[in-house]
């Protein structure tokens, strides 16, 4: 088939209505199917049902002797500390576990720079006259929101395949009123795309104008991977302590979609100084984290190979639903030059830039088809994607028969609005 660039007007024309028509008969299903969020599916959940009956009957004491019932343990159980320690790259001292949400943990590092200023700095950063955040788009809209929410100027920049374009990344840090930088290091949110060690090498000796410099390495991905390839991420951690900016790097990271959404656990791994920071913060805000849930996490995964084991449970699930999505873009768009779409190792998304001013039409068209998708411009900062085609793609929660046809439905409103906009010139 001749790409759509290339087709003569009455063979475009023809093209159009024969799409029409199609999605007319789409419409005609009344459908109601939801890829706007990356959430785990049902039967993901299910995999850690077994969960809910744990720690057990009288079952409430640490390996230290602690009764978890009880106030304190600001810092979470020593034994959760070490299962996880090796997923967060830091050595257990350098841990904090929280409750349900990373996004919490972010939320409350944001709060208590603007309110109380990070180690290194000399004030809070609400005391300076601007700050701002480097964003590498597209990414994650809700890190974008939290920033944006308090004021914080969020600057765009792109990422390359292996990373953020460092050479704008230093150009732009050099500046003192960039405080700091988000990043989604292994399968990137959307992208799927995994930093290079160049890039965390260049991340973590690069000069900043802030001597408070923070890298929000929100790791939420490292255990999530959808083929047998596990690429190599180094650890930023270390990587900024050899390069004498220990303080530099906040890692966050959670078990949301490892065992229950709505009810795991969050991290923090950081310098010494960074936990001493949070800790003594946040010993302001709150007695201490849910003991109990986090004993029945051990419990549940017990050592390292049993949160591997678990998360192979997990890929079997949604691996061919990733399949399903490249299947269908492949089959109903390769051919037609002008979509491209990006096949992930690891994540919960996949990107699809659709044809350049027609990103928000492919949401309406499949919106009135029944079909929810995130908004276009999610993927940047204030929701406004500049050229208005980049679209993230979440296939994990609906059924496999769903996302099949989700992502058809996908590619024939692409190729509709794609036409729609050929006809008008």
């Amino acid at each position: 088939m001749s790409s759509l660039a290339e087709l003569r007007p009455d063979a475009l024309a023809a093209l159009h209505g024969e799409l029409t028509r199609e999605y007319e008969a789409l419409k005609d299903r009344k459908l109601s199917l939801d890829m706007t969020r990356g959430k785990p599916a049902p039967e993901q959940l299910d995999l850690a049902e077994g969960m809910l009956a744990l720690p057990g009957n009288r079952d409430h004491l640490s390996e230290a002797g602690e009764d978890t019932r009880n106030y304190g343990g600001l810092q979470g159980l020593a034994e959760v500390r070490n299962l996880f320690a090796p997923v967060l790259g830091a050595p257990a001292a350098q841990v904090i576990v929280g409750n349900n949400s990373s996004l919490a943990l972010m939320h409350d590092v944001h709060v208590y720079a603007l309110l109380r200023g990070v180690p290194g700095g000399t004030k809070p950063w609400s005391k300076e006259e601007e700050i701002a955040i480097l964003c590498p788009v597209p990414g994650y809209d809700r890190h974008f929101a939290l920033s944006e929410s308090f004021g914080i100027k969020l600057i765009p920049v792109p990422l390359t395949g292996d990373g953020p374009d460092m050479d704008e990344v230093e150009r732009l840090a050099a500046d003192p009123k960039v405080k700091a930088i988000w990043c989604v290091p292994q399968y990137s949110n959307p992208s799927g795309e995994t930093y290079s060690d160049a890039v965390v090498e260049r991340l973590a000796r690069m000069k900043t104008g802030a001597a408070d410099f923070r890298i929000l390495w929100d790791n939420a991905y490292a255990l999530h991977h959808l083929g047998e390839t596990r690429p190599h991420l180094a650890n930023v951690l270390e990587a900024c302590a050899a390069a004498g900016n220990p303080d530099r790097p906040v890692v966050f990271a959670s078990t949301s979609k490892v065992t229950i959404a709505g009810a795991g656990l969050a991290f923090i791994a950081a310098s010494p100084a960074n936990v001493r920071w949070y800790l003594d913060n946040a010993s302001k805000r709150t007695i201490g984290p849910d003991k109990l849930n986090q004993l029945r996490h051990v419990r549940f995964l017990r050592d390292l190979d049993g949160i591997h084991a678990h998360m192979e449970k997990h890929r079997a699930l949604i691996a061919p639903k990733f399949a399903a999505v490249e299947e269908a873009f492949e089959r109903r768009l390769a051919s037609h030059g002008f979509a491209r779409w990006t096949k992930p190792a690891g994540g919960y998304f996949i990107i699809l830039d659709v044809m350049e001013g027609t990103g928000s039409r492919v949401v309406a068209l499949a919106k009135a088809a029944g079909l929810a998708l995130t908004p276009a411009g999610s993927t940047h900062p204030y929701g406004k994607d500049p050229e208005d085609r980049t679209l993230r793609i979440a296939p994990t929660y609906p059924g496999l028969a769903e996302v099949k046809l989700a992502a058809d439905a996908v590619a024939l409103c692409t190729l509709l609005a794609a036409c729609e906009k050929r006809m008008a010139g």
